[in-house]
């Protein structure tokens, strides 16, 4: 997610080249960028309770694929649903449950093709059908209603409510981190349960729906996605709109990228979004390969971005509050960084949002300085400052709060403590700890634990109290 706009802003866009420990100029730019072997391409996961957000989720199943079939008519406001959803069934319950906005009035449900009484109530989807462990099922849910979002639990500057969002025109988009793809759709909204995913869209003739994954054939006016590596709910997408153009450019080794935009109202934008294919080379020179088949972004009337899968949701607003071209520039660094890290590799609690927010901020930093030139520690020793006060005001970012979502201690904190990482190990190791990580963990949910676990054995050398030390520290470690 986009950092938010406090004090730590101008810190972060004016973030540079690593000078005093090694060079980033270091880094073989001309070694091709190693792929990918991506675990649980069949949507197996091991979902956990979420102790931030314990009223998200349902840890005793975990989804393999989700099949959304959907149909907007903005004339009235509705969204209707066809969910086929399979599941492991991880622990015997008495019913299925999964998150759905209570917004949504149920057609049919049925489990295994046999129909079953189902009602929404609460946040949750719950289905008269006991589950046993160990077994498979597939729930297919068919839903009408007006989408609405739920409160963000955060005091974020672009903060707004979560989930599908409709506007005064009919368009439809979406912003949904931590939660907020049950406005949309029967999930297991929590970030430890990762899924496969095919979507459909239909809307009106003259309209044009976009999602995140892979995008499929258009029939008629139905477009479609898919998604065949694993996805947090979290990072799905939705855009529905009138007025979209698409721009398609080619990546790195014939990546295939595409741009969706307003003409007229995000023309400011494309300068930037056309430097994807660049940003993205500079990504995979240090982080390795890019995880997916296809990468995007699309705009939409949001004042914040998000870094949903393969295909970034960038808010339209942005530019409105202050942020230059540059800013615009470092943003978009950034939301490409968490297909690495975040999406590649996600948390599997909400607890650990900073190995998300952390990794991005930092790559983050790195380019800003390779494009502007100014020397890291100088980056460093203002971001302290914005450390400092980050944990003062908010803790450290080891234990966010449930209330404050995604704020400055979950971004610089993180970062910082990669920064002194990477002047402990220098470029080399340091940059082969980051391709290692994603690369033997592409496709999983992942906790400090790991994290620490992971660092200390691939350097060689016991990291655990620095890490510590700056994820648990109410001030600054020296």
């Amino acid at each position: 997610m986009r950092r938010p706009q406090l004090r730590v802003l101008s810190v972060l866009t004016t973030a540079v080249l690593l000078a005093g420990c090694t060079s980033t100029g270091a880094v073989d730019l001309d070694r091709p960028p190693q792929p990918l072997a991506v675990g649980n391409v069949d949507g197996t996961s091991t979902p956990v309770a979420d102790p931030v957000y314990p009223a998200y989720g349902n840890p005793s199943v975990d989804v393999l694929h989700y099949g959304l079939a959907l149909a907007w008519a903005p004339q009235t406001k509705t969204l209707t649903g066809k969910a086929t959803v399979k599941l492991r069934v991880l622990r015997a319950e008495p019913a299925l449950k999964l998150d759905l906005s209570s917004p949504y009035t149920l057609s049919s449900t049925s489990v295994d093709g046999v129909a079953a009484q189902g009602r929404v109530a609460g946040g949750k989807l719950t289905v008269d059908r006991a589950l046993t462990a160990g077994t498979t099922v597939t729930l297919v849910v068919e839903y009408q209603g007006t989408p609405a979002p739920v409160p963000m639990p955060s005091h974020r500057g672009d903060a707004e409510p979560l989930g599908l969002t409709v506007t005064d025109a009919g368009e439809l988009w979406t912003m949904q981190e931590p939660f907020g793809a049950s406005t949309w759709y029967p999930s297991n909204d929590q970030p430890s349960d990762k899924a496969l995913y095919d979507i459909s869209i239909t809307v009106p003739e003259g309209w044009e729906a976009v999602a995140s994954g892979t995008p499929g054939p258009v029939t008629g006016s139905t477009y479609t996605y898919r998604s065949t590596q694993p996805v947090a709910t979290y990072l799905t997408t939705l855009a529905v709109g009138q007025d979209y153009q698409v721009a398609r450019l080619t990546g790195p080794r014939d990546l295939p990228i595409s741009l969706w935009t307003r003409p007229g109202k995000d023309d400011r934008f494309l300068p930037v979004l056309r430097k994807a294919p660049q940003q993205l080379q500079w990504l995979e020179a240090r982080f390795g390969q890019y995880p997916f088949p296809s990468a995007g972004a699309v705009i939409v009337p949001s004042r914040s971005a998000m870094e949903t899968q393969q295909m970034v949701t960038i808010g339209g607003d942005v530019l409105s509050q202050g942020t230059n071209v540059s800013a615009l520039d470092g943003i978009m660094l950034h939301e490409y960084a968490h297909q690495w890290f975040g999406d590649a590799v996600g948390p599997a609690v909400w607890k650990d949002v900073w190995l998300n927010e952390g990794w991005a901020t930092y790559a983050e930093a790195l380019y800003t300085a390779e494009r502007d030139g100014y020397d890291i520690e100088d980056w460093a020793r203002r971001a302290r400052k914005s450390d400092a006060d980050a944990r003062q005001r908010l803790g450290p970012p080891g234990s966010p709060r449930a209330d404050s979502f995604a704020e400055s201690n979950v971004y610089v904190c993180p970062a910082l403590m990669l920064h002194e990482l990477h002047r402990a190990l220098g470029d080399s190791a340091f940059f082969a700890l980051a391709r290692a990580w994603v690369s033997q963990h592409a496709g999983t949910a992942q906790d400090r634990a790991a994290f620490t676990a992971f660092v200390n054995k691939q350097t060689g050398r016991d990291f655990t109290k620095l890490i510590d030390a700056w994820l648990d520290s109410p001030t600054t470690p020296a």
